[in-house]
């Protein structure tokens, strides 16, 4: 019986793309603290990537740094999967709380966000010829993050592979479909809060005449 502690378990997990997660799963080693760094890392490396990539390779930054693209590509991005995963779950009778998806899930991240993070420093020390070795980490993290994320949500739902690669792309359409309707959401929220805003100026300009 493996006896690790919350914090081995990742790199169990990592290392032992098969069982790792069904260890992980009947030895209840999942943390939600762990998890949630993991995440955090995620929209660091996703600004590491973008803002300090190695001059020779991307050259052309904004000046300006707006930091909405990077909490959407990190933070939104990721709870949506887990909302849409848990929602599409029901239909299938997967096992998964919403916590469990959660943890593997961010536990699924670590090759990749370890993978960008070392080509991002490895940009600054090697020349264009040898990119391909950058590329190849970062190909190999992204891999090796989808095979554990398959893993990851077959284990916590108990599925077949089949159903567990069906159960994914239901829930990147989900995904699709919440995100359209928060913006929509979001663009409605903006509309309202202008009307109201005019209607002030309006009468605010009206009582001082």
């Amino acid at each position: 019986m493996l006896d690790l502690t919350k914090g081995q378990f990742v790199k169990h997990v990592v290392t032992h793309p098969f069982e790792g997660f069904e260890d992980l799963r009947w030895k209840k080693g999942g943390s939600m603290r762990i998890a949630f760094f993991i995440v955090c890392l995620l929209f660091i490396q996703q600004v590491a990537y973008s803002r300090l990539y190695g001059f020779q390779y991307y050259s052309d930054y904004d000046k300006i740094f707006n930091i909405v693209p990077y909490i959407f590509k990190s933070f939104i991005i990721f709870g949506t999967w887990v909302v849409a995963n848990w929602a599409m779950c029901t239909l299938f009778d997967g096992e998964g709380t919403m916590k469990n998806i959660f943890i593997n899930s961010a536990y699924a991240l670590v090759p990749y966000i370890a993978g960008y993070l070392i080509g991002t420093v490895m940009s600054h020390f090697l020349i264009k010829d040898e990119y391909v070795f950058i590329q190849s980490i970062e190909i190999i993290g992204t891999c090796w993050s989808f095979i554990l994320l398959i893993s990851g949500i077959k284990a916590v739902h108990q599925f077949s592979f089949g159903k567990t690669i069906a159960l994914m792309l239901l829930t990147i359409a989900a995904m699709v479909a919440i995100l359209f309707l928060l913006v929509l959401l979001l663009t409605l929220f903006q509309q309202v809060i202008i009307f109201i805003l005019s209607i002030y100026t309006e009468l605010s300009y009206r009582f001082r005449v």
